[in-house]
């Protein structure tokens, strides 16, 4: 069983227009509804990859009846801890004519000591019987910027891999913490090592304290510091669409190659797949198949030479 938690969990709307014009009124064409967060479009990814998967964290409120509701309809059992505040809402604005995207995230609720208290119980519980854990996304207010670093500890105590997969100062601490892998993008590791260049960022966040670090080169694929070496992966071109959930797809590609054991090469080549898969896909947290299967063969993994 693989374990995602997901501590800002959203209701992902997806809004399709003709063409986005700042100041303008819009007809909408398409509305797509899901249930999202980073970790449940991780969990959502690995389900339909075949894995059995367990989705943690917090929801509340009648949005977060709404998310529970929608969660129901898909194989990934629902472990989330009740809150007395609303879920957010997260929209994501479709340029049809460009193929642009933007986004609108709003808030989470405050989460209380009580609420916390009892989610690390749950999450402790479920660790017995995880093959694996990612710990995905912004924290909601009211939690302290500790918590990943703390969930990162838990779970090494227990012996199961963990998976890292957020920003800011809440990946700064986490790391140290030394997570098994994390997954920063550009910015990300930007701000984490004060260095643009990927391989130089790549190893110093590696130096940090995480085993492993992939680091996402957006539509050029991906570059990973492993203790067996550095390795570099990428899609056969770049593919245009929505690209909301294509990390999210790439830490599913990477955690279903750490259960089944699969060699960085190919687990590389998953994990780009996907992400290019969900470009191609109208909304986050799925994956076209089709696109995939086609893609998977194409997709170039190297290793490098190693100069950190």
């Amino acid at each position: 069983m693989i374990l995602t938690v997901t501590l800002n969990t959203a209701v992902d709307l997806t809004y399709r227009v003709p063409a986005l014009t700042p100041h303008a009124s819009h007809r909408v064409t398409q509305v797509i509804e899901r249930p999202g967060g980073k970790g449940l479009n991780v969990a959502r990814v690995l389900a339909a990859l075949g894995h059995e998967t367990v989705a943690t964290g917090f929801a509340g409120g009648a949005t977060g009846a709404v998310l529970r509701g929608q969660l129901a309809a898909t194989p990934v059992r629902d472990e989330l801890v009740e809150t007395a505040g609303a879920t957010r809402r997260t929209v994501a604005v479709v340029d049809a004519a460009t193929g642009d995207t933007t986004q609108l995230n709003e808030p989470g609720p405050t989460v209380t000591a009580a609420e916390w208290t009892a989610f690390r119980v749950r999450f402790t519980a479920l660790l017995d019987g995880a093959t694996a854990v990612a710990l995905c996304g912004s924290l909601p207010p009211g939690i302290h910027v500790g918590a990943y670093a703390e969930l990162v500890r838990l779970a090494r105590t227990a012996g199961v891999p963990v998976l890292l997969d957020t920003s800011g100062e809440p990946l700064r601490r986490g790391i140290a913490a030394r997570p098994d892998l994390v997954k920063p993008n550009a910015d990300e590791l930007a701000q984490l090592t004060g260095s643009r260049d990927p391989l130089r960022a790549t190893h110093e966040a590696r130096g940090r304290g995480a085993r492993t670090v992939v680091s996402s080169l957006g539509p050029d694929g991906l570059l990973a510091a492993t203790p067996e070496g550095l390795w570099r992966a990428a899609p056969p071109a770049a593919v245009k669409g929505n690209p909301t959930g294509a990390g999210d797809s790439a830490v599913a590609g990477l955690l279903s190659g750490l259960v089944d054991g699969t060699p960085w090469p190919d687990r590389l080549a998953r994990a780009v797949a996907l992400s290019a898969a969900t470009v191609l896909s109208p909304v986050a947290g799925e994956f076209d198949p089709t696109a995939y299967e086609e893609l998977l063969p194409r997709v170039t993994s190297e290793q490098l030479n190693d100069v950190g």
